[in-house]
């Protein structure tokens, strides 16, 4: 009678053994109750930070299961940084797989409306392991941005405002040797024709284009205001801007911009400094760029926002017609009490 018994034990045990491992190794371990969830493990990472990061998430339904299979798989001597998507239903086996095979998920890479070298460290550290101070700190290296072919003034030229796909891990030198090679790839036998017939250099383009940016929001117009300005440079003007003035002064609530603006002393202030300023004083995008490179052809030389504050601009070719324009404007201001 003992061995039956025993039979029927070991079978039970067998049974219960075999339900258990396959539990652990093919059953859903992962609720991501329908959220994307995400995993980041940083460069360096034990192997019981890794997992430490993993139930952070709060998606790991069987704790102990998931570190059981863990060990099985050999996860704790492969453990690889990386940015990983958890997905929902996943079991133990494909959780700890995507992790040890390093399949790290992507993310884009967007950067728009920054003015400062500070804003931009900020922004792509936003997206990256490496830290803001690590990128600030390259973007402000003098020996590497030459490197590149860029200095402190005029680096922010070099990011192309568009959607990139980057991977969590990059490091700060990568990340600016990629944006790099996306600068030369936009940067065509086309465009640098262009701009060769402009008598612009690439950086020039990119700082003439912030300051058309920063004067008009509307697309279609800003073909027309980069005319202007180039009619300036061609005769030799002052050009003017008051967006660079702005900057030079680096108060950016100013929406009025007065005598006392004017008269600060900055290579940004082209109302004291023919030409153009040192650099950009944005990240110019890419139709603030090609508005520079396919300029409207006309005789303008001058323009103020319009009245109507629609975001538009009147544009004059006699200094008489600029200031009829620029009164309607400023009494505009006064009625809607902008004064500073």
């Amino acid at each position: 009678m003992l061995a039956p018994a025993l039979t029927a034990l070991f079978l039970f045990l067998f049974v219960s053994f075999s339900y258990y491992a396959y539990q652990i190794v093919y059953t859903s371990n992962v609720d991501t109750k329908d959220r994307d969830t995400f995993v980041l493990i940083p460069t360096g990472a034990t192997y019981t930070q890794a997992m430490d990061s993993v139930e952070a998430t709060g998606a790991i339904i069987d704790k102990l299961s998931m570190r059981f299979m863990s060990k099985l798989m050999d996860y704790d001597e492969l453990v690889k940084p990386g940015r990983y998507k958890i997905e929902n239903g996943w079991s133990n086996r494909q959780l700890i797989g995507a992790l040890r095979l390093g399949k790290q998920t992507p993310l884009n890479l967007t950067f728009n409306s920054i003015r400062l070298r500070g804003q931009l460290a900020q922004k792509l550290a936003a997206n990256v392991e490496a830290s803001e101070e690590e990128v600030d700190s390259l973007l402000n290296d003098t020996a590497h941005l030459q490197s590149l072919g860029f200095d402190t003034t005029n680096i922010v030229s070099m990011f192309i405002p568009n959607t990139y796909e980057v991977y969590w891990t990059t490091s700060a030198p990568a990340l600016l040797e990629r944006m790099k090679t996306e600068y030369d790839k936009f940067w065509t036998a086309e465009r640098k024709a262009k701009a060769e017939k402009l008598n612009l250099s690439q950086q020039q383009v990119s700082t003439l284009a912030s300051i058309v940016q920063a004067e008009t929001i509307k697309n279609d117009e800003k073909p027309r205001v980069a005319g202007v300005y180039l009619n300036r440079l061609q005769k030799g003007m002052l050009l003017q801007a008051d967006p660079t003035v702005v900057f030079g002064v680096g108060d950016f609530t100013i929406r009025r911009v007065l005598n006392v603006h004017l008269r600060y002393d900055s290579p940004y202030n082209t109302y004291m400094y023919k030409g153009l300023p040192p650099g950009p004083i944005n990240v110019p995008n890419i139709s603030s760029i090609d508005a520079v490179l396919n300029p409207e052809q006309h005789q303008y030389i001058y323009f103020c926002a319009k009245e109507d504050f629609s975001g538009y601009h009147s544009f004059a070719v006699t200094q008489a017609e600029h200031v009829a324009n620029a009164r309607r404007y400023q009494r505009a201001l006064t009625q809607r009490n902008i004064l500073k």
